[in-house]
């Protein structure tokens, strides 16, 4: 035995000891006491050795060179116990006809963890890249994996099929999230996310051959397959059914319990009244809000981060004016108040959707709409029935002028709108106008007596 280990442990520059890698030999020298790892190449099979550590664990290893060239590259079999030393020796003989072959183990190493790779773990790496997404943005990309695809987002995302893909989306379609009601456009908007999920994958992860980790994008299989959500034109509220809506929304304010449910409706409110973006209302702070009750040009909200172009200042109607000065201010648990007009006790502080004033709305309406939707409604009831020309309604809704209007791009101050409060002023009347109408529809004349 003695004999045996100092033949074993005598090393020499580009030594190291050699030993027939038997259970019998191997429990001899498998002991703890030495200062670092000692290696035992077998004597039978080159390249086939055992990793010893000073606290005894044992461990089966190979070691070759990629197409017999290049650096030594090493990589691990498994543990003694687990292994036999036979079924060690013909996994590490594998593991050399493939260098041999040319496969690199550490590209098949990385080929094993980019197939473990969860859609959680990649949309955690797609939204946390410095800089490159808005926290709004990056925030409806992780709801989208938490929620619409719960069942998935612990799974390799490797592993999401097209028939997978289909399913899902016709599961949204019909019936939503919680199956009881048809989501057309939340299923569309939750795909495009893992859409964009997946292509992110297949350019960040790839095979041992330099191949990308997913061959096509599962979410392909919608291409002809999309919720329809009818013409994009056409999905607005018709001007006929605007006052029930408007008249509906106030009511709710009424019946609503809780800082939410009134946020929700009072978002809903002051996007008919403005026409803006759903993550510009409901990120908006009240740092960023004037009321100048002698001055309506002077009352005015503030875009600092917006989807496109430079910050801006625009005008309030009188209604957006009196719906802001009756917010309630939410208190929060260290006394201070939230700094957001539309507020939320969620993770974000602020409101992410306004879903039932959009379904009352949509049931007045007689069609699925979003948020996005009173946008457009917005646009149509300012240029159709109020009559104010596309480049004032352009920039009241955040647009900027083209690229052929030179005079409008260099010379006119397009940041602030005071000078439009007018124009916005005419949509919030004609909104109430048309309320009025409804309302009075709904009076029933009393009969006189003598």
């Amino acid at each position: 035995m003695r004999k045996l280990l100092t033949t074993c442990l005598r090393e020499g520059f580009g030594l190291m000891p050699q030993l027939k890698l038997t259970k019998a030999n191997i429990d001899r020298v498998a002991k703890p006491g030495a200062k670092s790892d000692t290696l035992f190449w077998d004597t039978e099979t080159k390249g086939f050795g055992l990793r010893v550590t000073p606290t005894g664990k044992t461990t089966f290893i190979a070691q070759g060179r990629v197409n017999g060239v290049g650096d030594a590259v090493r990589v691990t079999v498994g543990p003694y116990g687990v292994f036999t030393p036979d079924q060690a020796r013909e996994a590490a003989k594998q593991h050399l006809r493939n260098m041999e072959l040319g496969v690199d183990p550490r590209d098949v190493k990385k080929q094993d963890e980019a197939m473990r790779i969860s859609l959680m773990d990649v949309c955690t790496a797609y939204t946390t890249r410095p800089g490159k997404l808005k926290a709004s943005t990056a925030a409806e990309y992780k709801r989208h994996v938490e929620k619409v695809f719960a069942p998935w987002k612990d799974k390799p995302i490797a592993n999401i099929t097209r028939d997978m893909v289909q399913e899902r989306h016709r599961e949204i379609a019909e019936k939503g999230l919680e199956g009881k009601k048809a989501a057309p456009a939340s299923a569309n908007a939750a795909f495009v996310t893992l859409r964009i999920l997946t292509n992110f994958a297949m350019d960040e992860y790839r095979r041992a051959d330099g191949e990308p980790l997913i061959a096509r994008n599962p979410v392909d299989a919608l291409k002809h397959h999309w919720a329809k959500l009818g013409t994009r034109t056409e999905r607005y509220i018709d001007k006929r059914k605007i006052g029930a809506v408007w008249n509906k929304l106030h009511a709710m304010r009424d019946e609503v319990v809780g800082y939410e449910a009134l946020a929700s409706v009072d978002l809903t409110i002051f996007a008919l009244l403005t026409g803006a973006r759903r993550d510009e209302m409901a990120t908006l702070t009240w740092d960023r809000v004037h009321i100048d009750d002698h001055n309506p040009s002077e009352c005015w909200w503030h875009l600092d981060d917006r989807k496109r172009g430079d910050p801006i200042w625009l005008p309030l109607s009188s209604q957006a004016v009196a719906l802001l000065k009756s917010r309630p201010r939410l208190k929060l648990e260290d006394g201070t108040e939230s700094p957001f007009v539309f507020p939320s006790w969620g993770k974000t502080g602020r409101i992410m959707d306004a879903r039932a004033p959009m379904v009352a709305i949509g049931e007045i309406a007689g069609k699925h709409l979003s948020l996005h939707d009173l946008r457009r409604s917005f646009t149509n009831y300012a240029m159709r029935e109020c009559l104010i020309e596309k480049f004032r309604t352009d920039l009241l809704t955040g647009h900027k002028p083209s690229q052929e209007d030179t005079t409008a791009r260099n010379y006119l101050d397009l940041a602030h709108l005071d000078w439009l409060q007018p124009d916005v002023q005419k949509v919030g009347d004609w909104i109430e106008q048309q309320a009025a109408v409804a309302a009075a529809k709904n009076v029933v004349p009393l009969h006189r007596t003598a």
